[in-house]
């Protein structure tokens, strides 16, 4: 497979561990070992005496039944677990499209979700929203976009970058048009349960549609990124299957002190998920004073779930000049909307994380020395 570089990933190779100050990250708070440990009695000493052989290709029963937990159809042998979110995604476009199928995906998004279909030689159309919307989805462009070819849609709410969250009802008529179509849904759910409202929470797309995959990942809305452990949900035995088998040439099974871990957080996983959520909160309000404040400088939406959001750039300068600017005179880093394939003037802030006060005490800073150079 010959595929395009990661935009993404090359530009935090670049700067994410150089960098003092970051407003972009994507994942919130992460924690100890020894933190998590001590949510329960006794899992010290059980980590302690962890066997460090093989470990499921599928995942641990035990993991796959603690998961199982998030959704409300979804038994453990409709879980696959995987290392991180973007071995699954990887091995979803793989082992279930082919060369000159047709996909259609939200985006702005992560790259993976375009350009591992591109690379595989698919046909993708992007179902763009747009920040003058409130980066809405368009069910009319969605179904305009179908094509005989046509064989999944992707989706990935809350959303990554823009942190949209779609209605109860966009998301039932999604479904209905796949069911329609007969297509692979392919749902992007690595934010859920990071709503600043808990009533916006949508059900599991693998539990509304029997041809859905659910991703899942320890990163996000626990602040795991460290564990590695990610997975999808789905009713499609097929797809299951097929995904199940691709596996064995990429990773063929998890890290078992990861997988030990992500079943103690998952245990834990409300307490953990209310913290983040207070972490957000407080810094989306920090946020909204910030570009209040700088009105004139950059355009702001709330964002109603995830860490992140996706501001929009009013000065007379490209948004990559503008991050890069930012970060090498103040050392606070911002992510261009560019690497994720967007063409408008939105960069990437993250709020998922304790040090934001003091990051934007830094980012503020550089915006009064750039406004007296000016």
């Amino acid at each position: 497979m010959k595929i395009a570089p990661f935009k993404l990933e090359r530009f935090f190779a670049r700067y994410e561990f150089k960098a003092p100050y970051l407003l972009c990250s994507s994942d919130c708070e992460a924690m100890t070992i020894r933190e998590l440990l001590d949510l329960e009695p006794g899992a010290r000493e059980q980590f302690d005496a962890q066997w460090l052989g093989y470990t499921e290709s599928e995942g641990g029963m035990a993991l796959r039944e603690a998961i199982t937990g998030l959704y409300e159809r979804i038994e453990p042998g409709q879980v696959l677990t995987f290392t991180g979110a973007e071995e699954a995604i990887f091995v979803f476009f793989n082992a279930l499209l082919d060369r000159g199928d047709h996909v259609i995906v939200h985006t702005p998004c992560y790259q993976s979700l375009t350009e591992i279909a591109t690379a595989i030689g698919c046909e993708v159309t992007r179902w763009q929203t747009h920040e003058a919307d409130d980066w809405e989805l368009d069910l009319d462009l969605l179904r305009r976009s179908i094509k005989p070819n046509t064989r999944a849609i992707v989706v990935n709410c809350p959303h990554n970058p823009t942190g949209y969250q779609m209605q109860p009802d966009t998301q039932r008529q999604i479904v209905v048009i796949a069911r329609q179509h007969g297509l692979l849904l392919f749902s992007d759910e690595v934010y859920r349960y990071l709503e600043q409202d808990p009533s916006d929470t949508l059900p599991a797309a693998c539990d509304l549609y029997e041809n859905a995959v659910a991703l899942g990942v320890m990163s996000k809305t626990y602040g795991l990124a460290g564990l590695r452990v990610g997975w999808i949900a789905t009713r499609s035995a097929d797809a299951r299957a097929r995904m199940a088998a691709f596996k064995d040439y990429t990773t063929i099974c998890s890290s078992a002190p990861s997988e030990f871990l992500s079943l103690v957080a998952l245990r834990h996983r409300d307490d953990i998920a209310r913290r983040n959520v207070a972490i957000t909160r407080a810094n989306l309000d920090l946020l909204d004073k910030c570009f209040a404040r700088h009105a004139d400088l950059f355009s702001w939406k709330r964002p109603r779930a995830g860490s992140t959001a996706f501001p929009g750039l009013k000065l007379d300068v490209s948004v990559e000049a503008f991050c890069e600017e930012t970060v090498e005179r103040s050392g606070v880093l911002l992510l261009p909307g560019t690497c994720f394939d967007d063409s408008s003037r939105n960069f990437r802030v993250g709020f998922g994380r304790k040090n934001l006060p003091e990051v934007l005490e830094h980012f503020e800073a550089f915006l009064a020395e750039r406004v007296k150079r000016a």
